[in-house]
């Protein structure tokens, strides 16, 4: 079915573009209901760890500091950059016509774009955070007090916006067809290949905005913890030292997936690139990882699991 709308696209002017061909996992249609059921559950577990992350805090008025903080917009952002890409995923697994809306697939494009750029700024926040509370334990809570604290949060996704959003406004030029999107979701370095041009300005804005939303918070959270090392390692007991790195641990996790995961996607060889090697890493970051921070933060994390069970003795203790 799908092949007969690229035929009936191809025909038509970029202006007119109603709709894409959008392939996901098209390809392999044996998969495409365990896939729906898989990732519905993922999805579902992101949507309650998440939400149940940014409840806690809210409820909970010894887990309402930086970190917690900080940790509850990584959590709407994790809801927010899911939501954007899987419902549409899953209603495709079921449907016949493997498409999305021209206007869709562009403000998918923008969203993970703008939502991409603002966690690495999230998590260089976070480092910077944990930077603070191990470098200057006695003065942490004068420093990082409720304003900074939100100018930080607030200014990761000002950067993040003006960083993404403008620039891929300045440079997105019209499509050509055949309107189809190899993918899971509309994101820019595919739709690159389809714009109406020579697309070597496009790719050098790329290369540019990759190095300021990308590069540079990596070097800040490697700075940031090169000199929380530096610290700890002058702490004498071996209690301080393992004390000081169990605070730093879940961050790590994340950092070491979320950068992890792009270093696979864009520094693997060439000989290395296909198609669906690329939706299956888009899976891994798009779907899977949004719904493993939570549970990260909170599996390893004394402070949460005491907090949960504080707001649970209060609601049995109210319901009784």
């Amino acid at each position: 079915v799908w092949k007969l709308s690229i035929v009936k696209m191809s025909h038509e002017n970029s202006s007119t573009i109603t709709e894409l061909v959008l392939v996901g996992f098209s390809n392999h249609p044996q998969t495409e209901l365990p896939l729906f059921f898989l990732f519905s559950l993922v999805y579902s577990a992101n949507l309650f760890g998440n939400t149940a992350v940014i409840i806690l805090v809210a409820v909970d008025s010894s887990l309402q500091t930086p970190m917690y903080i900080f940790l509850c917009h990584l959590a709407f952002l994790n809801i927010f950059f899911s939501t954007v890409v899987v419902p549409k995923m899953l209603f495709n697994f079921l449907a016949s016509r493997k498409v999305i809306s021209y206007n869709f697939c562009i403000a998918q494009t923008y969203i993970t774009l703008f939502l991409e750029s603002t966690e690495c700024f999230l998590l260089a926040v976070m480092a910077l955070d944990r930077y603070v509370a191990i470098c200057y334990p006695l003065r942490y809570l004068l420093i990082m007090i409720w304003p900074v604290c939100m100018t930080l949060a607030l200014g990761a996704w000002i950067i993040g916006f003006f960083a993404s959003v403008v620039p891929l406004y300045l440079i997105i030029l019209p499509l050509c067809g055949p309107y189809v999107v190899d993918y899971i979701f509309c994101e820019l370095p595919i739709l690159l290949h389809m714009f109406c041009a020579v697309t070597s300005l496009q790719e050098t804005v790329m290369a540019i905005g990759g190095a300021g939303t990308v590069l540079f918070p990596f070097l800040l959270i490697i700075l940031s913890y090169l000199r929380i090392l530096v610290a700890v390692m002058k702490i004498d007991s071996v209690k301080g030292k393992k004390k000081a790195f169990s605070t730093c641990t879940s961050h790590l996790i994340v950092v070491t997936i979320y950068y992890g995961t792009g270093l696979i996607r864009y520094m693997r060889p060439k000989s290395l690139y296909s198609a669906e090697g690329d939706k299956l890493i888009s899976v891994l970051y798009a779907v899977i990882i949004p719904m493993l921070n939570p549970f990260i933060y909170s599996l390893r994390n004394k402070e949460v699991k005491e907090g949960m069970r504080r707001v649970m003795g209060r609601y049995k203790n109210e319901t009784k």
